[in-house]
């Protein structure tokens, strides 16, 4: 790419992405928004919420139970029965109705879970080693999480094969692709990381053998979607849910160098905060990754419109997401296009509640 086109790329810029064609390069980030019904079927004003920001150039999902064991929270959506892809089906439609494109994540919470999801039974992990300080919201409210129990090798196709029936169910529903949720301290990335993984058979100790569910689970929803439309979200040096790595830079280079040879939709990067004090961490920002991943890469980090222009006419990214601002402000590009003022996210209404906080954000028509 020439210096003067890079220069020219900003956020409103189209991008082709494999088979699809973005309208822009702003990603809407997802979000949990604990607003699932009864059944974990997404609520009936999902087709509003998700449609109204539908001029994002692709919006992912909030993370979706790929089976019913995955779940983790109240009030999160699946993706593993009729009702719950038929809801879905109606919010695809609403999105492609407003010319947007859609992605479900999926996900599998493994041991950020509570045994009142699980029908009485622990949360499952690669290893039995409970997160240190973290709580999660269920019907009896904030609940400390048990140390979960460590997965059999022969449970581990059952967790491969949710990912692949789930990855079905996205298509009879309408979505455009899935993201796999590799990220946040959850199943796969529990496996991947060394602080959440002691295991000593073919899922543990190397990082060929920690990365290996990672990519059994893409394999089988490429098998089913191809793989221009699937993309990843992975979080290097992240520390969400009590994770570490002793090498972050190693276990991340190795995964990221082998995701670049599948042709995939796009990897979805956040960057970590980089830490005051006198001991910073490695470098795991897109600056440390492009070079690995010369394909589409997507960046997600509190990115304002100035520092998100920056990344993009740096070469460092090709899309960036954005959360919070996206939640607030259904006309985000708009309002960015315009130059005018954002509305504030109100955090008291992040999760759970009815319409308010939800799909009440007034959009630059409303409020004029």
């Amino acid at each position: 790419m020439s210096t003067t086109t890079r220069q020219a790329i900003d956020v409103f810029s189209p991008y082709a992405m494999g088979p699809l064609q973005l309208k822009n390069r702003m990603v809407m980030a997802p979000l949990t928004r604990s607003r699932a019904g009864a059944g974990n079927v997404p609520s009936d004003m999902a087709p509003t919420y998700y449609s109204q920001r539908a001029g994002a150039g692709l919006i992912i999902t909030e993370a979706t139970q790929a089976g019913a064991g995955g779940q983790g929270y109240i009030a999160t959506p699946g993706i593993h029965s009729e009702a719950q892809v038929a809801q879905w089906k109606k919010v695809t439609d609403a999105v492609h109705q407003q010319g947007g494109l859609i992605f479900v994540q999926l996900w599998h919470v493994g041991r950020i879970s509570h045994p009142d999801f699980r029908g009485g039974q622990l949360p499952v992990a690669p290893s039995a080693i409970a997160p240190r300080g973290v709580q999660t919201y269920t019907a009896q409210g904030l609940q400390p999480i048990p140390a979960p129990r460590a997965l059999q090798p022969d449970e581990i196709p059952g967790i491969v094969a949710e990912f692949r029936l789930a990855a079905k169910n996205a298509q009879a529903a309408g979505f455009d692709g899935v993201e796999v949720h590799g990220a946040n301290g959850y199943l796969l990335d529990q496996f991947l990381e060394d602080g959440t993984n002691r295991r000593t058979d073919d899922y543990g100790g190397s990082v060929e053998n920690r990365a290996r569910l990672l990519f059994e689970v893409i394999d089988a929803v490429t098998q089913v979607c191809g793989s221009e439309r699937v993309g990843v979200r992975l979080s290097p040096g992240g520390t969400f849910n009590d994770m570490c790595d002793c090498h972050p830079q190693d276990t991340f280079g190795y995964v990221v160098r082998r995701l670049a040879t599948l042709n995939l939709a796009y990897l979805h990067l956040i960057e970590p905060a980089q830490p005051q004090g006198e001991h910073p961490m490695p470098d795991l920002s897109a600056r440390f990754f492009r070079p690995l991943y010369p394909r589409t890469l997507i960046v997600a980090g509190g990115y304002t419109l100035e520092r998100a222009n920056a990344v993009l006419r740096d070469g460092l990214a090709d899309l960036v997401a954005f959360g919070q601002l996206f939640l607030a402000n259904p006309d985000l590009v708009e309002r960015f296009r315009r130059g005018v003022p954002l509305n504030t996210p109100d955090s008291q209404t992040f999760y759970g509640g009815g319409a308010e906080g939800y799909i009440d954000y007034p959009t630059l028509d409303q409020a004029a």
